[in-house]
């Protein structure tokens, strides 16, 4: 099974015009919603994390969904489900991590999201469910669906280190620490996220790299009917990445490094972004990578990226 195409399944029986981008612009009501899972022994592994950093990485994963769609962060739902011998401990550092990665995304102007409610159940293992409520306040919300002939691909954050970290963990390894921590405790942007909704008046497509660059690449290309032309060599990244053998697989197709890539009207590329290619008009494939003189084409990259069914 694939996730994609499991995805369009459910699309097509429940008829929602609002599956598709990672969170649903409620337009009649203002708000964005997302809704993201944490499994254990799937998505975390406490030998290699605490409950506080659990916490904290599981809220910024929803955060960030609705920092992408251009809305400000505003409430929580945290359901959680937990085996008999987890400890009071635990749930006091998991909402701790909560707390401060709620507190870690309040910007000048912006008051912290709240969490309102949610859900304790017991199970086998730890299962964590956020919904992430965004306010729109007036700005021009994103949609994948929405790049444009002409604009050009803009990325935030280094790309492919929490894919490293995380390799580096599950070979029992402790460094390099910044590509550790970029796994355990991803960094946002809020600034660059709500500047681009606040001041770009046009149309315009922003997703975060949760999934892997190249696969949100992929998919604004495929919903907005073009192709994007990237040019490697201007991806940010960690240079420390270079120690692994496939370490230009790790900068596309890494999950989990959760910065932003958009593709934006030219005019409204502001500090803090790096241009690394353009949209053009629908060619034979929706992404293609220049790349040591060569250009690769990508007609799917579901080879390249996690499939939770495979």
């Amino acid at each position: 099974m694939n996730e994609n195409h499991l995805i369009d399944i459910i699309k097509s029986l429940t008829k929602s015009r609002y599956i598709g981008d990672d969170c649903a612009y409620l337009e009649d009501l203002g708000i964005t919603v997302t809704q993201d899972s944490l499994v254990e022994g799937v998505h975390f592994n406490l030998d290699w994390i605490t409950p506080y950093q659990l916490g904290n990485k599981a809220i910024k994963v929803n955060i960030s969904d609705v920092l992408a769609s251009g809305a400000e962060p505003a409430y929580a739902l945290v359901s959680v489900s937990m085996p008999s011998d987890c400890t009071e401990n635990f749930v006091k550092e998991f909402y701790k991590g909560l707390n401060d990665g709620l507190l870690s995304v309040a910007i000048e102007g912006m008051n912290p999201p709240e969490i309102i409610g949610g859900d304790l159940t017991g199970g086998d293992k730890i299962f964590i469910s956020i919904c992430m409520i965004g306010r729109v306040n007036g700005r021009n919300i994103s949609s994948r669906s929405n790049a444009q002939i002409g604009y050009k691909v803009a990325v935030c954050g280094l790309h492919g280190s929490s894919a490293a970290g995380l390799r580096l963990l599950k070979n029992g390894k402790s460094r390099p620490e910044n590509l550790i921590k970029a796994h355990i405790s991803p960094y946002l942007y809020p600034k660059l996220a709500l500047n681009v909704s606040r001041s770009v008046p046009l149309p315009y497509a922003m997703m975060d790299t949760s999934d892997g660059l190249g696969d949100a690449l992929f998919k604004m290309a495929l919903a907005s009917n073009i192709t994007l032309s990237i040019d490697f060599e201007k991806i940010p990244y960690d240079k420390d990445i270079k120690n692994f053998d496939d370490w230009e697989n790790l900068i596309l197709f890494g999950g989990e490094d959760y910065g932003l890539v958009a593709v934006l009207p030219p005019d409204y590329i502001s500090a803090g972004w790096f241009i690394i290619g353009e949209a053009d008009s629908k060619q034979d494939v929706p992404l293609i990578v220049k790349k040591n003189g060569n250009c690769i084409k990508y007609s799917s990259v579901d080879e390249f990226t996690f499939n939770h069914f495979s």
